[in-house]
């Protein structure tokens, strides 16, 4: 039985004092919903304070990024040892990450080891663009993704992975539950195809993109989406404990 994960991935937002009022909100926002992982994910000078005020909560932190290498001359830079200090899961191979810093499946499947490595949880991210959808080409390019970025990974079941095209990503336009549901099967074939059944039937796939507490139990009524990574919704403490509580429902 998987057990859902709902992400929320506050991106280059709030002060340090918003962080941690969020993170209040969230704690209060989710306190007594069983059922689902909630993780946060503040930019990384507020993993401090968001960790102190998730201190005794059911709710998890997580890192945005992080560096595969394990330390020496890489200014700005947060190795997976660092962050393991504070964090449970990490954020890999986001569409951002991919297209605006030139992050392949290589440096993802680097940075997931090294996570792995650290005792993080790496959530994975995969997901096409507008035009390879477009041309009938989104499940062969993320089944491609899938094994690029889980390569040489020998521990699957510590890995979650993101479904999150690009398209749907901070637009408004989010992909219909079916489109979730097909590209999730995608990714738990392509990762039984690497590993094994009962391995890809353990991982939890989880749909990015545009996610909001309205649509969110019809993405987690999908046999195959286990819940999301939220974006612009997780920055209301409100909608984003509304999307826990749908997904914990469907459950």
């Amino acid at each position: 039985m998987r057990t859902p994960v709902v992400a929320g991935n506050w991106k280059m937002n709030t002060t340090l004092a918003d962080a941690t009022a969020l993170a209040r909100a969230v704690v209060d926002g989710v306190d007594g919903i069983t059922g689902v992982t909630t993780v946060v994910c503040p930019p990384a000078v507020s993993l401090v304070p968001v960790s102190m005020a998730l201190t005794g909560s059911n709710v998890f932190i997580g890192a945005q990024d992080v560096n595969p290498n394990s330390q020496g001359a890489h200014t700005g830079e947060l190795s997976a040892d660092m962050l393991a200090g504070l964090c449970t899961y990490v954020i890999v191979g986001h569409s951002e990450r991919r297209s605006l810093y030139g992050e392949d499946d290589a440096i993802t499947a680097a940075k997931a080891r090294a996570s792995l490595g650290s005792g993080l949880r790496p959530i994975v991210c995969v997901g096409e663009s507008l035009e390879v959808r477009d041309t009938g080409n989104a499940a062969s390019l993320v089944a491609s993704q899938v094994k690029g970025s889980l390569a040489r990974i020998s521990d699957i079941s510590q890995v979650a992975i993101a479904y999150e095209p690009v398209w749907a990503i901070g637009t408004g336009r989010a992909a219909s539950p079916e489109i979730a549901q097909e590209m999730a099967s995608t990714i738990r074939s392509a990762v039984a195809a690497l590993y094994s059944d009962e391995a890809a039937n353990g991982i939890p796939i989880l749909y990015g993109g545009s996610v909001n507490p309205d649509n969110a139990v019809s993405y987690a009524a999908s046999p195959d989406v286990d819940g999301a990574l939220v974006g612009g919704a997780a920055l209301d403490g409100v909608a984003f404990a509304r999307i826990v509580d749908a997904v914990a429902a469907s459950g």
